[in-house]
């Protein structure tokens, strides 16, 4: 369906309405976009039942990253070893560690808080239902508004399995009362790895089980098989296998598997995905219309099929990541507000997997590259970092640059290793200004250091040609590795 923009002029109608704009859903899409609106003289108000600064601050990025750190101590402990420190060992105490999460948390809700409020946002702490295209049930009110904007992100999946009730998710398991001695984690997307990768730096005995060959489906084949002889040498992976029963023992969960091998663990973490957070708002009375995963059906501008009513981040389906939701939620406000007519340019958007190792990628998989472009130089390197020829840990690092050979265009970068987010965001930067390969190789490297290996790359490990009919757009295949989420 093919969503038309309105046809009359965005004339602010203040004298009509309690405000010019009504955001559902104070995580990082809806806050920018209010914040943007009020900046341009709209009156907003914001709405959220939950904590502001949504799944990212609350229940996501954040307190994801500060776990991973902290899964990364083990390893520093041990590797210190070969550097002369003594000991190589740490007590860890989950305990604190949820309680220096629990305050930088609160620090961060302060600060979107005191954002809003300098900003000149009303902030309602409140579920909300779209009871009309003007009107908003807030509270046990109906509150009316020139426009109305839902961002209210995504909500995690579990399948209908037999005790389906034992589980838990990324919402709760930064929380758990006790360190599980043994984990459990279904699902082979980002969330399962990074989660797979805390628990074992935190000590515990983990299992991930995904359904496919390998985990990361959707990520460049080459970064998933390198990723995965990495992961392996830390937890077990069961591939092309998933549960489909759970039942309780005591403190122990017997999982039985679709395969026929049964586990006890202590705890089970169910990474699934993650599913348009749009069932309660009261849509399909307004006529709005969904997708057949429940996200919401938006033209270029956001504008869902009320004329009235705009949808953004998590909960329109497209590149699931926080600074995706931040560049949309600017978007709408200027484009309402403003008379500023931008686009979103879903390509060349980076993303970092915060695994053990880590994964950055920016651009296109060799996969899609194949489909999109009929001659490809491809170059890759495999090693063992400097740190680790003096650690003696057993730890690669591989990174791969995809060039269009009839444009000398760098169209992919892929790099699993320590920091991979710090260095492609750089390297992001340069492809989004049209990096050539000729550029790269006259970039001078910074010695020693990981990121330099990418401008010493020299000979393509392999060339691929083609004829090149059926040629795809490569703007619109969006991140290397499809629909993610920060």
């Amino acid at each position: 369906m093919t969503i038309e923009a309105p046809t009359e002029s965005f004339v602010r109608a203040s004298q009509f309405f309690d405000f010019d704009l009504i955001v559902i859903g104070a995580g990082s899409g809806g806050i920018r976009a209010a914040r943007v609106a009020a900046s341009l003289g709209a009156r907003v108000a914001i709405v959220e039942e939950r904590q502001l600064g949504g799944t990212c601050v609350n229940l996501g990025c954040v307190p994801k990253k500060l776990y991973a750190y902290a899964s990364r101590y083990r390893y520093d402990f041990e590797d210190s070893v070969g550097f002369g420190w003594q000991g190589g060992k740490g007590e860890f105490e989950w305990a604190q560690l949820r309680k220096s999460k629990d305050k930088e948390i609160r620090r961060l809700n302060g600060i979107y808080r005191d954002l809003l409020a300098s900003s000149g946002v009303a902030v309602f702490e409140s579920k909300a239902t779209i009871l009309g295209k003007h009107l908003v049930a807030i509270s046990g009110q109906s509150i009316s508004s020139a426009y109305i904007l839902i961002a209210t992100g995504g909500w995690p999946w579990v399948p209908d399995i037999p005790g389906k009730e034992f589980v838990c998710t990324s919402n709760e398991i930064f929380d758990l009362e006790d360190f599980p001695a043994s984990i459990m984690i279904v699902g082979g997307g980002y969330i399962g790895v990074e989660f797979a990768g805390i628990f074992s730096g935190l000590g515990a005995q983990t299992l991930l089980s995904c359904r496919g060959d390998m985990p990361l489906r959707g990520f460049d084949d080459d970064i998933r098989r390198n990723y995965f002889l990495e992961a392996s040498k830390h937890f077990a992976v069961l591939a092309n296998t998933e549960p489909v029963s759970i039942t309780r023992g005591g403190n122990e969960l017997k999982v039985c598997m679709a395969d026929g091998s049964t586990y006890s663990v202590n705890c089970v973490l169910y990474a699934t995905g993650r599913r348009p957070n749009a069932s309660s708002l009261g849509l399909e009375k307004l006529g709005i219309v969904l997708e057949k995963d429940g996200s919401i059906l938006v033209n270029e501008q956001f504008l869902t099929s009320v004329p009235s009513i705009y949808a953004i981040g998590d909960v329109v389906g497209r590149a699931a990541l926080t600074p995706v939701a931040l560049a949309e939620g600017r978007i709408v406000a200027e484009y309402i507000f403003g008379g500023r007519d931008n686009s979103m340019n879903y390509a060349n958007i980076p993303t970092a997997v915060f695994s053990n190792p880590n994964i950055a990628t920016v651009g296109l998989s060799e996969e899609k590259a194949k489909s999109c472009y009929p001659n490809l130089n491809i170059f890759e390197a495999n090693f063992r970092a400097l740190r680790h020829t003096v650690s003696g840990r057993d730890e690669r690092t591989y990174l791969k640059v995809i060039v269009d050979d009839d444009s000398d265009r760098v169209i992919g970068m892929h790099l699993l290793g320590p920091d991979a987010g710090e260095i492609i965001q750089g390297f992001s930067a340069a492809m989004n200004c049209g990096l050539t390969k000729q550029k790269l190789d006259s970039t001078i490297g910074i010695h020693p250091t990981l990121a330099e290996e990418f401008v010493t790359l020299r000979m393509p490990a392999r060339t691929l040609r083609r004829k090149s009919e059926d040629a795809c757009d490569p703007h619109i295949v969006g991140t290397a590795s499809g629909v993610l989420s920060g």
